[in-house]
């Protein structure tokens, strides 16, 4: 029994060997191949690959994606000393009581220049400590708050700070994985919130819900992020490292606004502060609706770009600032602004940005359709 147990066993060893290897190599050869059974059983031959399942824990991977973003966070600490009247009390006099709030922001020049975003600070008479991320205390400066974008900017006295570094926003699509660092409240440390972003919002302006201001930047990235001010101020990190955008916030009454300012309208901005130039934003002092296909059929209007100078009550006075520059060339209220020196205003070269390139003083041509009637009309900032 165990003499033909043995032959069974490495018969059946040998066929397969035979099947699945030999048979197969003969009816390749020219000799053999015209033979149906070798065919049939190279054939039927069946190559397993082996598969593996990687499993990567996503959530262990933020803190190194943002890890480069991360050293240039840094915390500020924005505080008064509010006066009150001496008291002698137990022979001790009890006078200056000093309060503050964190806030985050980023180093954006190796040699000390800090941005935030203003909601972020305490502005009036307030005096700044700067801690860096590797521990640095410093005292800081501030150098003027942009009014196109609401970012703030601080100097302090150091040298060979890391720098963030800015990615391209225009890349970033509405369903991506983003990342916003901020500080985590009197502890000094970065905190990470995730969300996505839930879109592009081109008609968004700093200004309001409804009306947008000529002054005021238009354009932005909507975020799913929860309501936290800790990340304002903060760096916006995509999944592949890069830097697309800062926390910004908007506030009307009781409802705040979280929200993405795009990167490459960030280093504009940072553009004219090393410059020294943020008292020399233009002024147009027009307020606006952004036409969209949408608004153009529900109100009868033929063009769908550009925008309409507008006022609720069609007053001239409250669509135009009486004394700026868009009431002095002679603009009205249901005017149609369609081009800037010749660039075409629509959702993604908006008129807030087109203006941002100009400086107080410049003049500029607007083409505008007022009626049926086409016009260009200049105007000095």
């Amino acid at each position: 029994m165990l003499i033909l147990l043995g032959i069974l066993i490495i018969g059946g060893f040998g066929g397969l060997v035979f099947d699945r290897y030999f048979f197969p190599y003969l009816s390749a050869t020219d000799f053999f191949k015209k033979h149906d059974f070798l065919k049939r059983s190279a054939e039927e031959t069946t190559i397993i690959n082996k598969t593996e399942q990687v499993y990567i824990r996503e959530e262990t991977s933020i803190n190194k994606i943002s890890n480069q973003a991360s050293s240039s966070v840094v915390d500020i600490i924005s505080y008064q000393v509010q006066k009150k009247d001496a008291k002698l009390v137990s022979k001790k006099i009890v006078s200056d009581k000093p309060t503050h709030m964190n806030g985050t922001g980023v180093v954006v020049t190796s040699d000390g220049m800090i941005m935030t975003y203003a909601d972020a600070l305490n502005l009036v008479d307030a005096k700044y400590k700067i801690i860096t991320y590797d521990g640095g205390e410093y005292d800081g400066e501030l150098i003027g708050v942009d009014s196109y974008s609401n970012l703030a900017f601080l100097k302090i006295n150091a040298s060979n700070l890391p720098v963030i570094s800015f990615g391209n926003s225009t890349d970033t699509k509405s369903g991506e994985k983003i990342i916003a660092i901020g500080n985590k409240l009197n502890s000094n440390s970065n905190k990470y919130v995730a969300g996505i972003v839930s879109s592009f919002d081109s008609v968004f302006n700093l200004f309001g819900r409804d009306i947008s201001s000529s002054e005021k930047l238009e354009g932005v990235f909507a975020a799913d992020f929860t309501a936290n001010m800790d990340i304002v101020g903060g760096p916006i990190v995509d999944y592949s490292g890069q830097v697309i955008g800062i926390v910004g916030l908007r506030k009307q009454g009781s409802d705040s606004t979280y929200f993405g300012i795009p990167s490459n309208k960030v280093r504009n901005v940072i553009d004219r502060a090393i410059k020294h130039e943020l008292d020399k934003n233009p002024k147009l002092g027009i307020y606006y609706v952004v036409l969209t296909r949408t608004y153009a059929l529900t109100n009868n209007i033929p063009l769908s770009k550009g925008v309409i100078i507008y006022s609720p009550s069609g007053q001239q006075g409250l669509a135009l600032i009486d004394g700026y520059p868009g009431q002095k060339a002679g603009l009205q209220v249901n005017d149609i602004i369609t081009k800037v020196n010749d660039k075409e205003i629509d959702l993604t070269n908006n008129l807030a940005d087109l203006m941002y390139q100009f400086k107080s003083g410049e003049e500029i041509e607007l083409t505008v359709v007022r009626e049926t009637q086409e016009m260009k009309i200049k105007v000095q900032l």
